[in-house]
């Protein structure tokens, strides 16, 4: 490709809207441009990325045994009822109608196609099990879409599903995926680490996120892991607290005065006590319902965990006008940072949900909210001044110090870039859809299920955020749009411009993928536009030609050295021709 002839507009600046590196890098360089919120152009260079992530994907799928198909990405809502889904999905589902009124979605997610697929046409034992994908156009209708391809409301994504006989058959289907993921990653620049995580609106027992580790902002998820090879995203991590001081020193219930200590920090203070004899109390609405959350003071409330514990699929904190109607409601005369569960039935038509965290359940001689303002509850106890919900499991966030679950060595915390996951999800969606197959006895058995997912755009904007410094994008091999970049110091110098011709030349006869700068630009705007690009390879015909010598340079490392043109051709091409076997 001549430099002349590429569709490609850099620029001098990064975006303003732009916030993480991959989403600056690739804007300026001229990979992408947005259309609309959460939605961008690829552009040539960026669609031959993407086409190498696909390729490298497709190629370790097969080999894994799956096979590729393509299902519609606009789906009937008759499917999503049938799964439950249609309402249960949330407003990240964009619904829309045909001309004839039927209602359709845009397909976030393809479980319900596939399922149906698999229903009309694996009837029997003797044909599972199966494992189908397909690289296919996503969207989900995204709150706050930002970091561009990293969180988009348009994506593309390699979805694929398994069909199996027995939960064991299903764990050998995962670990495949799992030993296929790996490769695909590697081979893509990515050094990722398997963390268990929260199954989400996709459902299922068991899942894991693949994470790319980052120290930029990009990483979207806390990733907790341990030596041991314990590791999980923060809201499904667990851990072990160390010992702290639970039990107040108060000899028996009573109330006390607490004048305007809205907070934590402020009643710890004024009682002079340790946040941890003190059961915080705060209020969410999940799916429009009330839930209080009770949890010990020093513990943050992890909101997944908590919006699972309520069967819910979206979840926010409580405004303070809301709280104060809440009190009104149930005959309180309270607010913020008074608020505790006895006395609270219901809220705007639905009963009060109340889950406690397992931290408060030893508690005892605690202080807790009674729902009146300026004052608190103080040596309290479960079962005699105040009930223990039915519900009491993990709702806290884990933090960095406190102890491994396996091992008990402090966890170690950092940010992650989620670009693959895979789930258990046995028959979530097959009994319901009644997807079934006839076993050895001739009985109907639904499908047992798994789900596998691969951002594509995501592992590429990934591959970004790992791989740049503050002069561009350093590409890995694998997916740069094109290897090496040949570079004329001078288009008006008679030799330079053989020279690199001939450099160009062979490179394209041995497979590599060039760019030829043929523009009549000073050499600065050219090497410039090369280090924004990210060509791996970077070899410039200038006056050292008359030595018989050009200036190569490796992208990745940095290194610069004077060689002769064919040994600068031939690094090149020995090193795609090994990236390639």
């Amino acid at each position: 490709m001549k430099m002349s002839k590429l569709f490609v507009q850099t620029l001098r600046e990064f975006p303003s809207d732009a916030e993480v590196v991959s989403h600056k890098m690739l804007v300026r360089a001229g990979f992408i441009r947005k259309l609309t919120m959460g939605v961008y152009n690829y552009l040539p260079l960026m669609w031959r990325v993407l086409k190498k992530v696909e390729n490298i994907v497709r190629e370790e799928m097969d080999r894994a045994g799956a096979q590729e198909l393509l299902m519609p990405f606009v789906q009937p809502k008759e499917l999503w009822e049938e799964s439950g889904r249609w309402g249960a999905y949330g407003a990240e589902l964009m619904r829309l109608k045909d001309r004839h009124g039927r209602e359709m979605c845009l397909g976030p997610t393809h479980e319900e196609i596939i399922t149906a697929i698999a229903r009309d046409g694996l009837k029997s034992y003797k044909q599972l099990p199966v494992n189908l994908y397909q690289i296919q156009s996503k969207f989900r209708d995204e709150r706050r879409p930002r970091f561009g391809l990293l969180r988009g409301r348009e994506f593309i994504m390699k979805d694929a599903y398994s069909f199996s006989t027995s939960q064991e058959e299903l764990e050998k289907e995962y670990q495949n995926m799992w030993n296929a993921y790996t490769p695909i990653f590697k081979r893509c620049g990515l050094d990722t680490k398997a963390v268990q995580s929260d199954s989400g609106a996709i459902g299922g027992s068991v899942s894991h996120e693949f994470m790319v580790i980052t120290d930029t902002d990009a990483g979207e998820n806390d990733v907790f892991y341990c030596d041991c090879d314990y590791a999980a995203n923060s809201n499904h991590a667990v851990s072990k607290l160390p010992e702290a001081k639970i039990v107040g020193d108060w000899d028996e219930a009573k109330i006390v005065d607490t004048p305007s200590t809205h907070s934590i920090e402020e009643l710890c203070e004024f009682l002079n006590i340790p946040a941890t004899v003190i059961v915080k109390t705060l209020v969410y609405i999940v799916d429009k319902k009330p839930v209080l959350a009770l949890i010990r003071a020093d513990k943050q409330v992890e909101e997944t965990k908590l919006m699972n514990a309520a069967g819910g699929t979206d979840i926010r904190i409580a405004t303070a006008g809301e709280i104060e109607e809440m009190m009104s409601v149930n005959g309180f005369d309270s607010e913020k940072g008074f608020i505790g569960p006895k006395g609270l039935k219901e809220y705007n038509g639905y009963p009060i949900t109340v889950i406690a965290d397992e931290t408060v359940k030893e508690m005892k001689n605690f202080v807790i909210g009674i729902n009146k303002k300026d004052v608190h509850g103080v040596g309290y106890n479960w079962g005699t001044d105040v009930e223990l919900p039915q519900i009491v499991t993990d709702i806290r966030l884990a933090e960095a110090g406190e102890f491994c679950p396996v091992c008990g060595k402090p966890l170690k915390v950092t940010r992650g870039i989620e670009v693959g996951n895979i789930f258990q999800l046995g028959t979530k969606y097959s009994k319901p859809m009644n997807a079934v197959y006839l076993d050895q006895n001739g009985k109907s058995q639904p499908y047992i299920m798994g789900c596998y997912g691969i951002g594509i755009s995501r592992t590429a904007a990934a591959a970004v955020e790992a791989h740049h410094d503050e002069h561009g994008i350093k590409w890995p091999l694998s997916i740069a749009p094109y290897h090496a970049i040949v570079i004329p110091v001078s288009t008006k110098d008679e030799l330079q411009m053989k020279v690199a011709n001939d450099i160009y030349q062979t490179l394209l006869k041995h497979g590599v993928e060039a760019v030829l700068d043929d523009r009549d630009e000073r050499a600065g705007v050219k090497f410039k536009d090369a280090d924004l690009i990210g060509f791996p390879y970077r070899i410039t015909v200038g006056k050292t030609i008359s030595e018989g010598l050009v200036e190569f340079k490796n992208r990745e490392s940095e290194e610069l050295t004077n060689i002769k043109p064919e040994e600068a051709a031939e690094i090149v091409i020995t090193a795609v021709h090994e990236m390639k076997v």
